[in-house]
């Protein structure tokens, strides 16, 4: 990887020229990416990561942190204790940058012998396992992780709606036998291209079945106007 998404980041942080990224996956055109809005404060948050910051507790594990804006806020606002993890290298020397005490390069995959009381998945964390086959192995790794009493906070989408309706009125959905919040997703910046990577929206009510196959209890907290939602996982 060229972590062109962490490159961005940097240079934003440190003033060097940041262009706009651009991001397109398998069933969405290309879209310009302003990188200033992973830098957003707690005020300019959508209500559901506000409302998901509200409700961490305890020690704090923020994975796929990126630019470390819900660490920093739970850091600096709250006075919590919080590991912000990234895979990106680029990102966490941001994340320094911007005061974030324990930042880390880190594949959450690989974390062992900590434990938390709540792990942050937020900007459709659950994603980056990249496919529903992985869901079991990382669900679980994110269970040992966890206090007894511990949470699991996570947002996410439903993305039916971008398949067009069929004539039942149902929705038409390409039959290759994939889930279909399975996407692959590209990224461009400054004239570069990144490897493609696979990404997963996951809807609640398979989010639910994981869980529960997993034994882990899920509660729906809140849902978007826009087929997303934001779950409590314990």
């Amino acid at each position: 990887m060229k972590d062109l998404f962490g490159k961005a980041i940097l240079d934003y942080q440190t003033n060097n020229s940041p262009e706009d990224l651009i991001t397109e996956t398998t069933i969405s055109e290309e879209d310009e990416m302003s990188v200033a809005y992973l830098f957003r404060s707690y005020n300019e948050m959508p209500k559901m990561e506000q409302h998901a910051l509200q409700l961490a507790n305890g020690k704090i594990l923020d994975v796929g942190c990126g630019a470390g804006s819900h660490s920093l806020y739970l850091q600096n606002e709250r006075g919590l204790e919080v590991t912000a993890i990234d895979i990106s290298p680029n990102a966490i020397k941001a994340c320094s940058l911007r005061g974030i005490k324990d930042a880390r390069m880190q594949d959450v995959m690989t974390l062992e012998n900590e434990k938390f009381d709540t792990i942050l998945l937020l900007m459709n964390g659950a994603g980056m396992c990249g496919k529903l086959t992985n869901i079991p192995k990382f669900l679980l790794q994110l269970k040992a992780l966890l206090n007894p009493g511990g949470q699991i906070l996570l947002d996410s989408s439903d993305i039916i709606y971008m398949f067009d309706d069929d004539e039942d009125g149902g929705k038409w959905i390409p039959s290759n036998n994939n889930y279909y919040g399975e996407v692959i997703f590209n990224i461009a910046y400054k004239g570069e291209k990144e490897k493609p990577f696979n990404w997963m929206y996951i809807d609640y009510n398979t989010l639910q079945n994981a869980a529960f196959a997993n034994n882990l209890k899920s509660e729906l907290i809140l849902e978007g106007e826009h087929y997303d939602y934001l779950a409590k996982l314990t």
